[in-house]
């Protein structure tokens, strides 16, 4: 016989990964096309390429579905999913920053290729001594390009805390850098 689930019966979020948890192999399935469209249009936004934003996402929901059973139902799923979300991209964005690539050109001589590599290198180390805080926050404004506000939700932090990070890092950077300096 067949049963017809309407708007009615729909299950909720909560109901969803409680059923998940409990062993429904398709509740999560259902949670996820719930939230697909706008956890990835989340994504795609903070990482700002789709592949990256399609591997966050994919992180993301392992994470999710593997963690579901420590939810703790003091927020909303669908809030909790976000947040997940955002971590898994901001991990992106942290392993981004640790190896930076750089693109060389047909242009320019060796010497300016290799220059170029030592000072990212240089630059790199010097990120790596900066509190990871500081670090965060730089990176995502200076290097990536997020506004304050963006990277704020990002860190998951006040946009005054982003600034001031920002400020603290940048005064620490460069005495690292000229502490460097041959």
């Amino acid at each position: 016989m067949l049963s017809f689930v309407g708007p009615d019966t729909a299950r909720s979020d909560a109901e969803l990964l409680a059923a998940h948890v409990a062993g429904d192999r398709h509740a999560f399935a259902e949670l996820f096309a719930r939230h697909h469209r706008r956890l990835h249009g989340l994504a795609r936004r903070r990482t700002r390429c789709a592949e990256d934003a399609a591997d966050a996402l994919q992180d993301a929901m392992l994470a999710a579905h593997r963690g579901a059973a420590a939810f703790r139902h003091d927020a909303a799923v669908g809030s909790w999913l976000h947040r997940i979300v955002l971590n898994a991209c901001l991990d992106r964005l942290r392993r981004a920053a640790a190896q930076p690539t750089i693109a060389l050109t047909d242009e320019g001589s060796v010497a300016d290729r290799t220059a170029e590599v030592d000072t990212a290198l240089e630059v790199r180390r010097a990120l790596m001594r900066l509190p990871a805080d500081q670090r965060a926050a730089v990176l995502a404004v200076d290097m990536h390009g997020y506004s304050v506000a963006d990277a704020a939700a990002l860190l998951g932090v006040a946009e005054g805390t982003v600034k001031s990070r920002r400020a603290r890092a940048r005064v620490r950077l460069s005495g690292l850098l000229r502490a460097d300096a041959p």
